[in-house]
């Protein structure tokens, strides 16, 4: 499980996409929603789009790994598509704030690690803000006023990479994944593959 944040504006997204695109062994996890739908969006790819009382319903179950409201929505992880892209030997890639990331860390601390994005200074963001022109000044305000708070939470996560450039940071990812995967207590049938070898040198 690999967990990404960042404040808005910082990369994360264009840096998720590339990994998505690189990595045949990684898949996105996709968060339920009681929102609706956006224009474009779709049911599934987006998010699960489902009613607030089933929502409820599967809170009660057990059935998220993290939730949230947040406004008058909530956002959660279903346990189960992640469960079954796990046993079939995938890692899965969570976009989720800091509070999502801190569940996350409860739920399952042996099989996650978490990586938090940041800018290169907050002029910077501001600059990658404005140039999205997908939101107004005042949104962009806000965004602003959130990214401190955001970033104050920094220390919680096992990674830290600065997105200066972008291909950079993509490859820096690359690399954390590539060592997490090589890990001794992620490498499944590792002592059988040790044993069968020690077998082979003592006859």
């Amino acid at each position: 499980m690999l967990v990404m944040s960042s404040p808005s504006g910082a990369g994360k997204t264009t840096i998720t996409r590339a990994l998505l695109e690189k990595d045949v062994d990684l898949s996105m996890s996709i968060s339920a929603t009681t929102r609706p739908p956006r224009p474009g969006e779709v049911d599934g790819k987006d998010y699960f789009f489902i009613e607030k009382d089933k929502f409820e319903a599967m809170v009660e179950n057990g059935e998220f790994l993290e939730h949230a409201k947040v406004f008058d929505n909530y956002y959660g992880t279903p346990k189960k598509p992640v469960d079954d892209a796990l046993a079939a030997g995938k890692d899965v890639l969570f976009d989720v704030d800091w509070q999502g990331a801190r569940d996350l860390r409860h739920a399952a601390r042996d099989d996650q690690m978490s990586i938090f994005i940041l800018p290169p200074s907050h002029d910077e963001l501001e600059r990658r803000l404005y140039n999205r022109a997908q939101d107004s000044e005042e949104v962009v305000k806000k965004r602003m006023a959130k990214a401190g708070s955001e970033m104050s939470h920094w220390g919680e996560y096992d990674y830290i990479v600065v997105n200066t450039e972008i291909d950079e940071s993509v490859a820096q990812v690359e690399a954390i994944l590539m060592a997490e995967r090589l890990k001794r207590t992620r490498q499944t049938g590792l002592p059988e593959f040790v044993a069968s070898m020690s077998g082979e040198d003592n006859g």
